[in-house]
């Protein structure tokens, strides 16, 4: 098969164009927030998480410390190392592809790969995924830095505020069912409380707590997890009888409500007719 001709590269390489072009708008943001251009591409080479980064430059646009920031951006990378995990045991890679792979393991080369169903097409779908984003991330990273420092002052432009209104952009698709709303209403509830009386970057550490001490106190739903953003292939597990035993064979349960999973709603045995770098 020619590699242009495979399905997971297919899509690998149209989510990495678009998950891409995002790049500009982090980069821009990041040079206004106060970093410079070497520092901006640094967190794209380096941390190489959306979620991650936008919250990092949130803080600092915020006054916040380094040590906010930083655990800020942990608390929101700490998915793709249950990412890695489930990658681990289902690519196998080996040697110096381990540092590769754990470096270009993020939402949508996860998605990409858990997506098929093919051993060989997860492989292709996982690395076409991650390296195009990669680049395309980086690259755009430094296209709007370089223009975010032509720009000037932020707050002329409206851009003091707009790390957090992109941070919320990612999380908001994220809310789905009636618990996880009412856990972001109660952490943003103590996040505005706590803002008069801690440092810049400290109330979103609060509102972590808040959320923890939610989760380990509340008992939800048991088919509730953590998933990527996106599901590449929701359309194309519709109708497609072959997906509940694939599925199975390669060790992934049958979870009720989950896209993609049989018996969820849009699958075969579901009822009725899902997502940064």
């Amino acid at each position: 098969m020619k590699l242009l001709q495979s399905p997971a590269v297919r899509v690998g390489l149209s989510i990495s164009i678009a998950t891409g072009l995002y790049g500009v708008s982090f980069g821009a943001l990041s040079v206004t927030s106060g970093l410079d251009f070497w520092q901006t591409m640094a967190l794209s080479l380096l941390l190489f998480s959306g979620g991650s980064q936008f919250a990092f430059i949130g803080v600092v646009a915020g006054g916040g410390s380094g040590i906010a920031a930083m655990s800020a951006a942990t608390l929101l990378g700490m998915r793709n190392g249950i990412y890695g995990m489930q990658l681990n045991a289902l690519l196998h890679p080996r040697g110096w592809r381990r540092y590769v792979a754990a470096q270009l393991t993020i939402d949508e080369s996860t998605a990409t790969s858990t997506g098929q169903t093919d051993p060989a097409e997860q492989q292709r779908g996982f690395w076409a995924a991650g390296i195009g984003i990669y680049v395309l991330w980086n690259i755009f990273t430094a296209a709007g830095a370089l223009a975010g420092s032509a720009l000037g002052d932020p707050k002329q432009w409206g851009l003091d505020g707009a790390a957090v209104a992109a941070f919320l952009a990612l999380l908001w698709p994220r809310l789905k069912g009636r618990e996880p709303v009412a856990i972001a209403a109660v952490c943003a509830l103590a996040t505005v409380l706590a803002v008069p009386f801690v440092p810049a970057g400290v109330p979103i550490l609060v509102a972590a707590v808040v959320a923890a001490v939610i989760g380990w106190f509340s008992h939800g739903r048991s088919d509730e997890g953590l998933e990527p953003d996106v599901d590449p292939y929701a359309e194309h597990r519709h109708g497609h009888p072959g997906a509940h035993r694939a599925d199975v064979s390669h060790g992934v349960p049958a979870v009720p409500g989950r896209p993609g999973s049989p018996g969820a709603p849009g699958t075969p045995g579901g009822s009725a007719a899902p997502g940064g770098p």
